[in-house]
């Protein structure tokens, strides 16, 4: 059988689930292909030579490779096919966005015959993703005096290939459709037990929302075919949640527009909406797809006559309706006025929804292009030795005299690129930044690795000072999907130049630690700036952003991101912790008391948190840093003491060493490398010349926010209140009770102890917590099960040196086993233990997940609607998060504990401590 043969059996199984033939990237596949078009008598002739020109992918795809060397002989005359054309040649790969298209359209431009240079002078001036091998080629026979490069070179340094597009249209006419009601998670768009078909955009596309929802969205595209569909968050933000491209992309599928008519399934410029905006990370995959994204603001605060905010019998604000935004509501953006109209009534500005720099973006179909656009043209103008011309709106740059700078605005000024010289900025200020370590997750891998490809990326930058490719999404259930996607990911990765988790070769022992773990462990200096494809990558060192697939994509391929200095929120603490509470508690009774102290105003929401823990090393704030992601915040930034610091960067130092004693290491020695810098940083600390990150006295903050230890009475508890009349307050994080709110009789169904909350400690109170029991009853017994996931594999070899593994193995009724991975996803649980293997397991969802209906207790991050539990008839799914000690006892008792049984099961044990600064 071929490999066409092969194709046409795949293309009649995905006919049977509604689905067209999966687009080409393979080399062989597109070779049979060109084969069969060159032979006019084949049979599959005429199929082929569609599959060629509509179903093949662009960029750096193998298949891309095969198809633009394909169309260069067609514009040689050396190979003649009547459907395609020269001229038609010469388009196809005007589409192919970059690598072996650009190689052969410079082939043909620096070639010998004037008329085909010409035109093939006119596609590159319309093109964007140009690498260093594409543009010293130009500048080689400019300097040689070639005509057409120079040309060529012109163009670029007037930034043709942006002013010669459409102008943005001023009206937009759009039609609302309200997604949910309260904030609206990427799972919903993009569910997380789906992950294994978002490579497979248009499979990936049909597990949006419901079905439905699907038939609404195409009803209202029929009922009003002149305008897009805006997914609405009715009185929620919209996209919170996991970093997911896959998200947006699905938004983009099925409500906004083909990118090329030569590349399927890959949609831009989809509109969305929430009444309180958009998640940051969700808005920049927006700006990826050139989208619109709106902060609604139509619900506000009731108040009274004399301006005091009306509140419910649960000490709530009411709301009431500004405008209504009722699915099937047809409105308006304007871009020139910048308002957003329902006929002719003006509902709300939208000026920070359509920025220069947002319109732009919307103006290229995405904000690659625009990155791109400006690199190749000021090496054009340098290369000219001219002026580049004022063409895209300028960075905006605020200095504001005499007023200090943030931790963030310190870390963003030292790694600026191409700003004023001299020149301090300021929250507000547009930068590009130097990227230092780049994070990958294998669940959104494989897009990462389609969006290099259609970057014409191939290989890592050099200013990258690391980047790891992560396993641990997929470390639970080595299924068959698990086996086809992540090897040809690691392998993708391994050869661009990322550290990865999984040898391509198999030399090495696979690591599914946590990816934020990992993160945090390869960043060696509290200057650094980190992106990663989760929206928990929050180190406790540096500044660390979660961003989308593309956004990797882009820091792996530029070493750089572009994006606002973000304003800050500074978080200290005062008094003193209760010994019998743990730190988990301290993070959520954060959150609790900032919404008290601003009349639920979340003044985290979209901001940098510059949380003040610095006695507690970077495992242990890490904690705290995580957690900024459910408290909606940008990022945040751990300000370290100088000896808190050292010992951190020493344990990172060490837990490098052992990546490169399993030989993780690459060609480029990164890891080493890092070990050095960690070395170098240490000494900096040491001999004073450069103390630990602080930010200035006199810096200014959105809000400053200070935690009353003294008042944190009980262990604190996030409910996702899944019974509270108000839809729109359900699965937020935002509701946080103590103990006591259950009354010692709330059951529970399952514990889980894992993710990336947790660091060695918490594995330590769990072995501590059963000796207590043993001790005290005899024997330990669940009443429900107990799922305890480690991180990462160095946790459990320092368990099992210090001897706490053999006391969870004990009591284990299943252990993991790295020789006879599981192959299918546990459904049902017994009341035992059960120690499983590294990684995200039932936090992540996509291969765990509790059984349906049942009421868990976890140390995880989310407890969105349907993530680690599903409802069932009858009984809605529930995931309650909490500290360590509340989980594993809940699940010994098979219920929420009372305040004295927890007190009493925790005397003795070394609980997570934290004391101020200012204590200290």
């Amino acid at each position: 059988m071929s490999v066409y043969t092969d194709y046409l059996q795949e293309i009649e199984e995905r006919k049977g689930q509604g689905l067209h033939p999966k687009p080409i990237d393979g080399a062989e596949l597109t070779s049979e292909i060109i084969a069969q078009i060159k032979d006019s008598n084949n049979p599959n002739r005429a199929d082929s030579i569609q599959f060629l020109i509509y179903n093949t992918l662009p960029g750096t795809t193998p298949a891309a490779g095969v198809k633009a060397k394909f169309l260069k002989e067609i514009i040689l005359d050396e190979t003649a096919v009547a459907e395609i054309t020269p001229t038609f040649a010469f388009e196809l790969l005007s589409h192919m966005k970059g690598g072996p298209s650009i190689e052969a359209l410079l082939d043909l431009a620096l070639g010998n015959d004037e008329a085909i240079a010409k035109q093939a002078a006119e596609v590159l001036k319309t093109q964007v993703f140009l690498y260093d091998a594409d543009t010293a080629r130009l500048a080689d026979a400019y300097k040689a005096g070639n005509a057409i490069a120079k040309d060529i070179l012109e163009s670029y340094a007037k930034a043709e290939f942006f002013t010669k597009l459409p102008e943005v249209a001023e009206e937009i006419k759009i039609v609302t459709f309200i997604a949910g009601e309260g904030d609206i998670s990427t799972d919903l768009l993009s569910p997380g037990n789906q992950a294994h078909s978002r490579s497979d955009r248009e499979l990936h596309g049909k597990c949006m929302i419901t079905p439905e929802a699907q038939e609404q969205i195409r009803a209202l595209q029929a009922q009003h075919p002149d305008a897009s569909v805006m997914l609405i968050a009715e009185k929620g933000t919209m996209g919170v949640g996991s970093s997911r491209m896959s998200g947006v992309n699905n938004v983009a599928l099925w409500t906004g527009k083909q990118a090329s008519p030569y590349v399927p399934f890959v949609n831009i410029a989809p509109i969305v909406g929430g009444t309180n905006g958009i998640s940051p990370i969700f808005l920049t995959t927006v700006d990826v797809t050139g989208g619109i994204g709106i902060d609604l603001k139509n619900w506000t605060k009731k108040v009274d006559e004399n301006g005091n905010v009306v509140r419910n019998e649960n000490d709530e604000p009411i709301l009431e309706e500004v405008y209504s935004v009722a699915t099937g509501t047809v409105l308006t953006i304007n871009t020139k006025t910048k308002k957003l109209y329902n006929g002719d009534q003006e509902l709300i500005d939208i000026a920070r929804s359509l920025t220069p720099q947002k319109m732009e973006f919307i103006k290229a179909g995405g904000s690659y292009a625009i990155v791109f656009g400006k690199k190749i043209q000021t090496f054009a103008a340098q290369t000219l030795g001219v002026e580049a011309p004022t063409v895209f709106a300028p960075a905006k740059e605020i200095s504001i005299d005499g007023q200090g700078l943030t931790a963030v605005e310190k870390i963003f000024n030292k790694n600026a690129v191409g700003v004023t010289p001299g020149k301090t900025l300021h929250a507000g200020s547009d930068v590009r930044v130097k990227v230092n370590i780049v994070g990958s997750q294998d669940t959104t891998g494989l897009m990462t690795a389609q969006e290099l490809e259609s970057m014409a990326a191939t290989v890592i930058s050099p200013i990258v000072d690391g980047a790891y490719q992560s396993g641990c999404h997929t470390a639970s259930v080595w299924d068959k999907k698990a086996q086809t996607n992540i090897p040809k990911l690691m392998k993708f990765m391994n050869d661009f130049g990322v550290i990865t988790a999984r040898d391509p070769k198999g030399e090495y022992h696979a690591m599914t630690d946590v990816i934020h773990k990992v993160l945090n462990d390869i960043t060696i200096d509290e200057w650094a700036i980190i992106i990663g494809g989760d929206s928990h990558t929050r180190m406790s060192k540096g500044v660390a952003f979660g961003a989308d697939s593309g956004t990797v994509a882009l820091a792996l391929a530029t070493g750089e991101a572009s994006m606002p200095i973000p304003e800050s929120v500074k978080v200290t603490f005062k008094g003193e912790m209760k010994p019998y509470m743990d730190f988990r508690d301290v993070v959520h009774a954060t959150q609790a008391q900032m919404l008290k102290q601003f009349d639920g105003e979340n003044v985290f929401q979209g901001r940098i948190i510059e949380v003040h823990i610095g006695t507690l090393l970077a495992d242990q704030a890490f904690t705290f840093t995580d957690w900024t992601a459910e408290m909606k915040a940008k990022a945040s930034i751990c300000i370290s003491q100088d000896d808190t610091l050292i010992q951190s960067l020493e344990i990172a130092k060490s837990r490098i060493q052992i990546m490169i004693n399993k030989g993780m290491d690459n060609h480029n020695k990164v890891l080493q490398g890092l070990i050095d810098k960690a070395n170098k940083r240490i000494e900096e600390i040491k001999s004073g010349s450069k103390p630990a990150l602080q930010p200035d006295a006199n810096a200014k903050y959105y809000a400053e926010v200070v935690i009353d230890l003294d008042i944190i009475n009980e262990p604190m508890i996030a409910d996702p209140d899944v019974n509270n009349e108000d839809v729109s307050k359900r699965y937020t994080h935002d509701t946080i009770r103590d103990l006591t709110y259950y009354g010692g009789t709330k059951a529970v169904d399952l514990g889980f102890v894992g993710s990336c909350m947790v660091h060695k400690d918490d594995l330590k109170i769990v072995s501590q917590m059963l000796r207590n029991v043993e001790k005290k009853e005899g024997e330990v017994k669940f009443n429900a099960p107990l799922v305890v996931a480690a991180p990462t594999y160095n946790i459990i070899d320092e368990l099992k040196a210090e001897g706490d593994w053999e006391m969870l193995q004990k009591y284990s009724g299943f252990e993991f086993n790295d020789d006879a991975p599981k192959n299918a996803a546990r459904t049902e649980y017994e009341n035992i233990m059960y120690l499983e293997r590294p990684g995200c397991n039932l936090c992540m969802g996509n291969q765990e997940k509790a059984e349906k209906g049942d009421t868990v207790m976890a140390t995880s991050t989310r407890l969105f609607q349907g993530r680690v539990v599903e409802d069932r008839d009858g009984k809605k799914g529930e995931s309650l998060l909490a500290s360590t000690p509340v989980v594993v006892l809940s699940a010994i008792l098979g219920r929420i504990p009372n305040i004295e049984e927890y007190q009493d099961a925790v005397e003795g044990i070394n609980l997570t401590k934290f004391t101020p600064i200012s204590c200290h």
